[in-house]
């Protein structure tokens, strides 16, 4: 048994909800993390939807990787994908990253959006991003703070993401509005 690498682009960034032995900056290639998948459960309701991550074909990401412990690894594995899993609008996949600081290459277990499920929005204009992640909440909280989260910690491990944080501006700026 071996330890297993987990790679984290959106929520699991900045909770994990699993012990690790270790955390890195990390780059999945191939991949690129967009708001494309309805979410209705996490952050928003089928009636209500919001808009969460998925890693979506082509570009790259960056993200950190977690290395669990093999002892862990089953364990670590039931718990991402009773999270990730919820309406199966994720397929579990491993896939390298390259560890940023270390310039080497490990497989990690990434959670890649099925482009097939009803769930996948593909890619929305920029306000209708803006008008579901505004009004959504669903059982982990609401959509605004999904994003603010994600954009805090992106800035905080020196990833620029220009787009995100436009996003995150029209969103407070909706916010504020409504208030």
């Amino acid at each position: 048994m071996q330890d297993l690498w987990v790679f984290g682009y959106g929520s699991l960034m900045w909770r994990p909800g699993f012990e690790f032995e270790e955390r890195r900056p990390a780059l999945l290639r191939g991949f690129h993390r967009a708001f494309c998948v309805y979410s209705h459960v996490h952050r928003g309701t089928p009636e209500r939807p919001g808009l969460v991550f998925g890693l979506d074909a082509g570009g790259a990401c960056r993200g950190v990787a977690f290395r669990v412990e093999a002892s862990r690894a089953d364990e670590t594995r039931r718990y991402l994908q009773a999270r990730e899993q919820v309406t199966s609008v994720y397929v579990e996949a491993m896939k390298p990253v390259e560890l940023v600081d270390e310039k080497r290459r490990v497989e990690a277990l990434c959670f890649v959006v099925d482009r097939t499920h009803l769930q996948y929005a593909g890619a929305l204009p920029f306000e209708r991003q803006v008008e579901l992640i505004a009004a959504g909440e669903g059982s982990s909280g609401r959509n605004p703070d999904y994003l603010e989260s994600t954009v805090r910690h992106l800035e905080g491990a020196g990833i620029a993401d220009p787009e995100l944080t436009r996003l995150w501006q029209a969103v407070e700026a909706r916010l504020s509005q409504s208030a």
